[in-house]
């Protein structure tokens, strides 16, 4: 049993969803309510040209759970999941995106299941409520992703993913490779589950990647993944007399 539960930190990417982010947050309040653990929530703003970040600043003002970062310029998902990874306090992380289409009330369920010993839960989103070309699209990036990297997650696309934060901390961070974290998170050894989740049409806001630009990006990122795979070092120590890093 995963007994290191002191502090949950949910990380949430904000790029122009001023719309949502209201409901967002009080879809967080009502589904942790009864979480038995002290949490937070950190918005990163990747450089909303919009009123994200004041909705996000007043948000902070009126409850000391809501924390935020906000980027000068926009530097994409990776690079506000690696702030949130820096800045976050807990030793638990959740991620979710803010366009309202990962449901929180999913995390609990999750929590349940990482508590029971695995160091990463990763959401499946079964009934995706995306437009049929994207699904298609999504289905087959991810059996080339699949083959190429020797995987078998279902879903890599959903960001709703739970983590252990010692371990997801020491994976160096670069564009795209918040697309892999499964993957890379393995190589450390780390035991991942992967459950269902719901996922809802976005109703707010318009989404922020197209499809064949991601395509060509995420081919590019799988080839690092595997180079990565391949030269990764892994050994087990039988014996030292040398005190563990602390």
């Amino acid at each position: 049993m995963n007994t290191a539960t002191n502090t949950i930190s949910l990380i949430i990417p904000v790029y122009n969803e001023e719309e949502n982010l209201g409901l967002l947050y009080e879809e967080i309040i009502h589904s942790l309510a009864t979480l038995p653990y002290p949490w937070e929530i950190v918005f990163i703003d990747d450089g909303s040209t919009d009123a994200s970040l004041q909705v996000i600043q007043n948000l902070a003002k009126t409850d000391p759970k809501v924390h935020f970062v906000a980027f000068a310029q926009n530097r994409g998902q990776s690079a506000a999941f690696a702030a949130g990874f820096k800045y976050a306090g807990g030793n638990i992380l959740v991620t979710l995106d803010a366009d309202l289409q990962n449901d929180p009330h999913d995390i609990p369920s999750m929590l349940e299941v990482y508590i029971k010993g695995e160091d990463m839960v990763i959401g499946w989103r079964v009934k995706r409520q995306d437009s049929v070309l994207k699904r298609y699209a999504s289905r087959l990036a991810n059996f080339i992703r699949n083959k190429i990297s020797r995987e078998t997650v279902r879903d890599t696309g959903c960001s709703l993913k739970v983590m252990r934060a010692d371990m997801v901390r020491k994976i160096p961070m670069f564009t795209g490779m918040h697309r892999f974290l499964p993957t890379l998170m393995k190589l450390q050894g780390a035991r991942v589950a992967e459950v269902p989740v719901h996922h809802r049409p976005r109703s707010m806001g318009v989404s922020k990647y197209g499809i064949w630009d991601r395509a060509w990006s995420s081919a590019y990122d799988l080839l690092a993944v595997r180079w990565m795979q391949k030269r990764h070092i892994d050994y087990q120590v039988a014996q030292t007399n040398c005190k563990q890093d602390q």
